[in-house]
């Protein structure tokens, strides 16, 4: 077998067997096949798609690069949810408590912000001494012993994931739905849940910013996981503005536990509860959808959500306290507003310049190994729909930095288009999609 004609086949748009896909990924994780063979197959795939088989052998053959995580200890069926990420997404913050809550054990990893989009680990890591870089067997002693934990990934974990992504990055490859589900789906099989729920989100402040493409990656991403034997829904959800009220590492862990007091703004609130619905049943303490909904809403209110947050916060050495008194979170030292220059109501919100201006004040990276700072970002004060009267704040700029506040005064200003006539409100949820 030779990386040549794997190429020339993928190129002529033929399907390729699971053995060929294989030797394509063992070979360049080994360094057997050079940059300039797997960037050519990359664009192959890229240009010719694959089948779902073919995306699964990909998935597959990315995963039996490195290690898995062995959760058999745990004795629980797991679960875990994955989203494509955007704008003041703390979804999983509220989701993975409210869930461990019902003694469904959540092994989570996740990401760090990527582009305009911000990370749940550096959320996270804005508590006093929170740590995301536990080591395998203190992941899974800390899922036992407090029923979830959130972590990054470790560098044992689909290694070829890591060295492909690099590539793809630099040879225009990035946006194919085979590749960006391999991506996605090694490194979440390699963590070992029996079951998982996604979150494609669509629209402006989104990757996927059409709903077809969030479709096909909906459906791919189903498929994979099920040819693996899982239990898994996908929720094509909205992010054509900013997820809840604020926007920011520090802001956005400080409206996690306003929310699992009860004080959840309600797009949070109707997509944490579309998410865990499936999650308590995938997890066998629901019988169905609606039952799920109504344990995962009484976690929610009732404050069981937020003693689980607390116990995950010690656990992985941050201060308890923070939960009772997240004054004691970074905070920025100035605060300015974005007021509204008519009259009207919210018409639509440019959520990737909002993002983007989030990064620029410093809350996000513009490269990998850039500082943030964890207590600037942004209040959202009007969504869309929302009536608004000139003079009235759109947005509260939260920030340390004046030159840089004033560098995205009139991109946020520009970033809220006001119309003249009443304007409805998106759903959350616009669609399901299961096996």
């Amino acid at each position: 077998m030779r990386a040549y004609e794997i190429i020339l086949k993928k190129r002529d748009g033929k399907r390729l067997e699971d053995r060929e896909i294989e030797f394509m990924i063992e070979g360049y994780t080994k360094d057997a096949i050079p940059d300039y063979q797997m960037a050519a197959f990359l664009m192959a795939v890229f240009i010719r798609g694959m089948a779902p088989e073919e995306t699964t052998a990909l998935t597959m053959a990315m995963l039996r690069s490195g290690d898995t995580i062995d959760l058999g200890a745990i004795g629980r069926k797991t679960v875990d949810k994955h989203s494509t990420g955007g704008v003041g997404d703390k979804t999983s913050l509220v989701l993975a408590p409210i869930v461990a809550a019902s003694g469904i054990p959540i092994p989570m990893m996740s990401g760090r912000g990527l582009g305009h989009s911000g990370g749940t680990l550096d959320k996270l890591e804005s508590i006093p001494g929170f740590r995301t870089d536990l080591t395998e067997a203190e992941f899974v002693e800390a899922i036992k012993a407090t029923g979830l934990a959130i972590i990054g990934q470790t560098r044992s974990l689909a290694p070829a994931d890591k060295k492909i992504y690099m590539l793809r990055d630099v040879t225009a490859t990035v946006d194919s739905i085979p590749l960006i589900c391999g991506s996605i789906m090694s490194k979440k099989l390699a963590a070992g849940p029996d079951a998982f729920v996604f979150d494609i989100k669509t629209g402006n402040g989104a990757f996927m910013s059409t709903m077809p493409l969030a479709e096909e990656l909906a459906r791919t991403m189903t498929a994979v996981a099920k040819n693996a034997g899982k239990d898994v829904v996908t929720l094509i959800t909205d992010m054509n503005q900013p997820m809840g009220r604020e926007i920011g590492n520090a802001l956005e862990i400080r409206e996690t536990i306003r929310a699992l007091r009860g004080d959840c703004p309600e797009d949070l609130k109707e997509l944490v509860l579309g998410l865990a619905q499936w999650m308590m049943v995938f997890g066998g303490v629901a019988g169905n959808v609606d039952e799920g909904r109504r344990i995962a809403e009484e976690n929610l209110s009732g404050g069981k959500g937020l003693e689980k947050f607390r116990q995950m916060v010690a656990r992985q050495g941050g201060d308890p306290s923070v939960v009772d008194n997240p004054d004691m979170l970074p905070t920025a030292a100035h605060r300015g507003e974005i007021v509204a220059a008519q009259d009207g109501w919210i018409g639509s919100v440019d959520t990737l310049e909002v993002g983007l201006c989030g990064v620029a004040l410093g809350a996000g990276r513009d490269s990998v190994d850039a500082k943030i700072d964890m207590a600037v970002g942004f209040t959202v004060n009007k969504k869309i729909g929302d009536a608004v009267k000139k003079g009235e704040s759109l947005l509260t700029v939260h920030y340390n930095d004046q030159k840089k506040a004033d560098a995205v005064r009139g991109r946020l200003q520009r970033a809220f288009r006001i119309q003249g006539s009443p304007a409805k409100k998106p759903p959350m949820i616009y669609e399901t999609v299961t096996p």
